[in-house]
């Protein structure tokens, strides 16, 4: 067995960021930049009113001007602001020709094309000037962003709409194993339905990878070979349950040895401790237990962070902080143990809570768990009151 941070790292030190693609930027979302957008002109292009008001001359000491014409946004009016007059002006529009500043309407009067000046302005208030908020030739936005709306905005603002970007990396989940039914049968004697695969497709879809099904696959070495094939070829990742331990018909890390490399097969971890990696070409291949905890609990510790990886992101692992323990947890001090947790603040400390039974096979510890305590090995109980390291999963209230 190998130590967990030594399996993480031997993961990432594999796995290599897909070649980016060219996408249309409506279509970018939740995607990671895989180029610097530099403006190609200034924004706004040219001098426009901030608010609602009078482009006057700043200069101009006369206190009733007239009105010569009206600039709204969208076009440029043909007449000139000289001193003794005003243009009536909306947020955005143009400056006219002539007008150096605006006077915003709450400061003013108009009656008969008189408008009464009551607030003296300087030079430029009240106008964005040419690139106040983008420049020309700036970085909007460097390689490594992840667009959310704003980016995506931004992108609209400055023309860009075409990005290059990471893809989704694609994920062929299947579960493996004898005694499994579909979800929507009754379990005949010795079966159980498949939670396995529906659970780990999800968090795919969490991670922003994309899963493809590759149901389940009995534990028959010539159907098993087929299926695993067919998942390397469509995906860049293959992602399977079950058929990792130690029995008679555990049969994919042999498979895995023989179609690639296996880097490992055993971590010191729990729930979790039969988990295999190998690679095929460049290929990621994780065979998970096949618990449902354990299933979930390796997929967030050592497939989520290579999942993020593929997809140009740089922040890789799940936020970590210090809990203190509500009450007194059993740990064997053999392995690093990650337990299922409810995690809320309370005053200027966060507080956690085991989920209950914490068996593998119980998938009701997942359920409302927004983290993973991690309990190393070398240690054993921990006293209610003690402060240990929590892996942050989902929203602390």
């Amino acid at each position: 067995m190998i130590p967990v941070e030594d399996a993480q790292q031997i993961v990432l030190a594999h796995t290599l960021v897909l070649p980016a693609v060219r996408v249309a930027f409506t279509e970018a979302l939740d995607r990671v930049l895989a180029q610097t957008v530099y403006a190609t002109e200034n924004i706004p292009p040219f001098p426009a009113s901030a608010v609602d008001g009078y482009a006057v001359v700043a200069a101009d000491i006369e206190a009733v001007r007239w009105l010569v014409g009206e600039q709204m946004a969208g076009y440029v009016a043909d007449f000139q602001v000289r001193p003794g007059t005003v243009a009536r002006i909306t947020t955005g529009a143009p400056l006219p020709s002539g007008a150096d500043a605006v006077v915003m309407v709450e400061f003013t009067e108009e009656r008969d094309g008189a408008v009464t000046i009551r607030r003296a302005v300087k030079a430029g208030d009240n106008v964005r000037p040419p690139g106040q908020d983008i420049a020309r030739g700036e970085v909007v936005l460097p390689a490594g962003t992840l667009l959310s709306p704003a980016e995506l905005g931004l992108l609209a603002t400055v023309g860009q709409t075409e990005v290059q970007v990471y893809p989704a990396p694609r994920v062929a989940v299947m579960s493996t194993g004898n005694e499994l039914v579909e979800s929507g049968y009754l379990p005949g004697p010795g079966q159980i339905r498949d939670a396995n695969r529906y659970s780990l497709m999800a968090a795919v879809r969490q991670a922003g990878a994309l899963p493809i099904d590759l149901g389940i696959v009995r534990d028959r070495p010539g159907e098993l070979e087929a299926q695993v094939r067919a998942g390397l070829e469509q995906a860049d990742v293959l992602l399977t349950s079950g058929g990792v331990s130690m029995g008679e018909l555990d049969l994919v890390k042999p498979l895995l040895e023989r179609l690639g490399t296996v880097h490992f097969g055993r971590v010191n971890t729990k729930p979790g401790k039969p988990l295999t990696f190998a690679t095929v070409g460049q290929k990621l291949a994780f065979a998970l237990p096949g618990f449902p905890v354990s299933a979930l609990v390796t997929f967030e510790i050592f497939v989520r962070p290579a999942l993020l990886k593929l997809q140009g992101h740089t922040r890789l692992m799940r936020p970590v902080r210090e809990v203190v323990l509500a009450h007194d947890v059993r740990h064997d001090p053999e392995r690093t143990e990650f337990q299922r947790a409810i995690v809320v603040r309370q005053d200027n400390d966060y507080v956690a809570s085991t989920t209950g039974f914490q068996g593998s096979g119980r998938l009701l510890s997942m359920v409302g768990a927004n983290a993973l305590l991690r309990l190393p090995s070398g240690q054993g109980n921990f006293a209610a009151g003690q402060r240990v390291q929590a892996l942050i999963i989902g929203e602390v209230e």
